[in-house]
């Protein structure tokens, strides 16, 4: 018996369980990242009010800013035409949306065929991210 909700089937997952999302920063529209939701995790932003994704390399869920403290508050979430891709709009809290201490994770653009950054490290990520395991 499948007891997801009604709203949580129409998602068109790929053949991985997954679906792309894409997250905005809700007051300004400005890109913050993107990630991959599975159906828990989708079901678990929905209702808690905060971003969790499907983190591919550690094969488990990730609640953003649960080492960093930069949570995103989720403010809206939206499903695009084909139902395979999700926009969630959010309050970036701290700022910081990027592992790499940058407000987002697209700051480089390719300028004469090389990619520059042009945005700041707003906190070093070894300020952000503990290593004492």
């Amino acid at each position: 018996m499948n007891d997801s909700p009604a709203w949580l089937e129409q998602v068109r997952w790929n053949l991985d369980g997954l679906v792309p999302v894409i997250t905005q920063e809700a007051a300004s529209g400005r890109v913050i990242m993107f990630a991959w939701m599975n159906r828990e995790a989708l079901r678990l932003t929905a209702s808690g009010g905060e971003a969790v994704y499907w983190s591919r390399s550690r094969n488990r869920l990730w609640r953003k800013g649960e080492q960093s403290g930069h949570l995103q508050k989720v403010r809206e979430i939206r499903l695009d035409c084909d139902n395979d891709a999700i926009l969630l709009r959010v309050e970036q809290q701290g700022g910081i949306g990027c592992h790499t201490g940058r407000a987002s994770c697209f700051h480089q653009r390719l300028e004469r065929q090389r990619w520059r950054s042009l945005e700041p490290v707003l906190k070093p990520p070894a300020e952000i991210y503990r290593t004492d395991e």
